[in-house]
């Protein structure tokens, strides 16, 4: 399959008609921001069953910078969208062997990791209170993702006590401080 007709392809079945192929084809921008909403329209599907065919797609493009991209913004937004960590690892289980085919190790490694982030997020809404070692495994992306955005008060002192950044410890900090029942 050539860039032409995969671009071609994505475009087509995601309903996007305006924009230009061979652009598209010659400019990795308008290429990249071509992938962004072919993974919009497709995340916002309630069906998953052409996932793994659009991401082995988009990979093939000779940019893998720009298939990385578009892959993790792919990620994340399913992750918000599933119901719990169940059904994001039997997704992106799916995915795994489509990544594998990237060259550039750095990217496998870059996609996985964003994987195990979520699973380890998605866990913890679930109920799961991590460990300390169990923080420790995640992105200091994540940690900061967690510390903005976690309800409880046991995550939050975990990433208050053992976050790996002061910014991170500082803002589960705040938090938690701000959630605490005053009592008097």
């Amino acid at each position: 399959m050539t860039l032409h007709t995969g671009v071609t392809e994505l475009l087509a079945e995601a309903g996007i008609l305006d924009v230009d192929v061979d652009e598209a084809v010659a400019d990795e921008h308008v290429r990249s921001s071509a992938y962004q909403r072919v993974i919009s329209v497709t995340a916002s599907s309630p069906s998953r069953d052409r996932d793994r065919r659009i991401v082995a797609t988009i990979l093939r493009d000779p940019m893998e910078m720009v298939s990385k991209t578009a892959v993790v913004a792919f990620v994340d937004s399913i992750a918000m969208k599933v119901t719990g960590p169940a059904e994001f690892r039997q997704w992106s289980v799916e995915l795994l062997p489509e990544i594998d085919r990237l060259r550039a190790e750095a990217y496998r490694d870059f996609i996985r990791r964003r994987i195990h982030d979520w699973l380890f997020c998605l866990s913890i809404r679930d109920g799961h209170v991590p460990t300390p070692v169990e923080l420790a495994r995640v992105t200091d992306w994540m940690q900061r993702v967690l510390s903005e955005e976690a309800t409880s008060l046991t995550v939050l002192a975990l990433l208050a006590e053992s976050g790996s950044t002061k910014k991170i410890r500082n803002i589960a900090k705040n938090r938690a401080a701000r959630r605490k029942p005053r009592t008097r």
